[in-house]
């Protein structure tokens, strides 16, 4: 039995959504995630893309009977006592799989232990057990307290809209699609004079295409400032879509530092030096665009990397023109220009 304590938080969290190389599209998905001793608890299973039942999406009664469910006030869904702790991101079906674990009272305290892969309606512990994690044991004020809160509507709203800006009518519209279609809320006008305040305060960012001057740009900047609305501003770099929703889904990421896999990507000619805080799986892609404008896609690395810094070849020859990549995780997407 685990003898000393955990500290137990939640924090907002996002599994960043994209367009992928095949043409297809991972979801968008905002949720809350569990911080155990200061650092969230996906971190520990390192290739995972997942997401907690605390999602934002979810309608408020399935909300709140997750969180009384995390407070032991009903039976545990699954046999044995076990919790779904990570789920599949896309649906919520267990055939895909999902981290569960026991949890349960010990006095006023609460335990979460045997952590296991499950994909059907008992987990077997001897073949899919996460041995590496937990047990965990939480101060019961302190994990009530967490939980409550998100019942209280003390919460922070995770929910995110982005407001696009140029003159490409016709990648506006494609970028609003692929976003809307990752679950981010996306609208598109040529400025915003005359909109109320109170519309402004919808948007989490704003994203400048190519075309967009600087006194356009300034502008708008103004129009936040002078409403006190805070967002970010997003310069697109191309126009290619799932370059361009990478951009949109890095500006999104109010995470601090020390919650994030990813914290630095920069490129040279020939080599891109990745910074990793935790293990995970990163993918690396290549955008450019050719002489004539035409955007060409190369997958560069797919695989599981440790914590520090790694240097991954590019491949100078075939990054010419105006080349850009993109480094990705489950919770963490970072854009750069590659320098000719």
């Amino acid at each position: 039995m685990c003898a000393e304590y955990a500290t137990f938080g939640l924090a907002p969290a996002t599994r960043a959504g994209g367009v992928r190389t095949d043409g297809g599209y991972q979801v968008h998905r905002d949720f809350v995630d569990f911080i155990v001793d200061g650092r969230p608890l996906l971190f520990q299973l390192s290739d995972l893309d997942a997401v907690s039942p605390l999602a934002s999406d979810v309608p408020p009664a399935i909300f709140t009977a997750q969180v009384r469910s995390l407070l032991l006030e009903s039976p545990a869904p699954l046999p044995g006592g076990r919790y779904v702790v990570y789920g599949c991101p896309e649906c919520e079906d267990l055939a895909c799989g999902a981290v569960t674990a026991v949890i349960r009272r010990d006095g006023e305290d609460f335990l979460w232990r045997d952590f296991a892969w499950q994909t059907g309606e008992h987990a077997d512990l001897d073949l899919n057990a996460y041995h590496g994690i937990g047990p965990f044991r939480f101060r019961g004020a302190e994990y009530r307290a967490a939980l409550t809160a998100l019942l209280d509507g003390s919460a922070p709203d995770t929910r995110r809209r982005v407001l696009l800006i140029g003159s490409r009518v016709a990648v506006l519209a494609k970028l609003a699609a692929a976003l809307r279609t990752i679950g981010v809320g996306a609208d598109i006008t040529h400025d915003v004079d005359a909109v109320p305040a109170d519309e402004l305060s919808r948007y989490d960012a704003v994203a400048f295409g190519p075309g967009v001057g600087e006194r356009e740009r300034a502008a708008v900047r103004r129009a936040f400032e002078d409403a006190r609305v805070p967002v970010t501003c997003v310069d697109g770099l191309a126009p290619i879509v799932p370059l361009l929703v990478a951009q949109i889904e890095h500006a999104l990421d109010r995470g601090p530092a020390e919650r994030r896999r990813l914290t630095g990507l920069t490129a040279d000619g020939g080599t891109a030096d990745i910074d990793v805080t935790s293990a995970c799986r990163v993918t690396l892609t290549a955008y450019r665009l050719d002489r004539l404008a035409r955007p060409h896609t190369r997958e560069i690395f797919d695989g599981v990397l440790e914590p520090g810094r790694h240097r991954v070849a590019l491949g100078a020859k075939r990054m010419r023109g105006r080349s850009y990549l993109v480094a990705r995780t489950s919770t963490t997407v970072l854009v750069t220009a590659v320098p000719h």
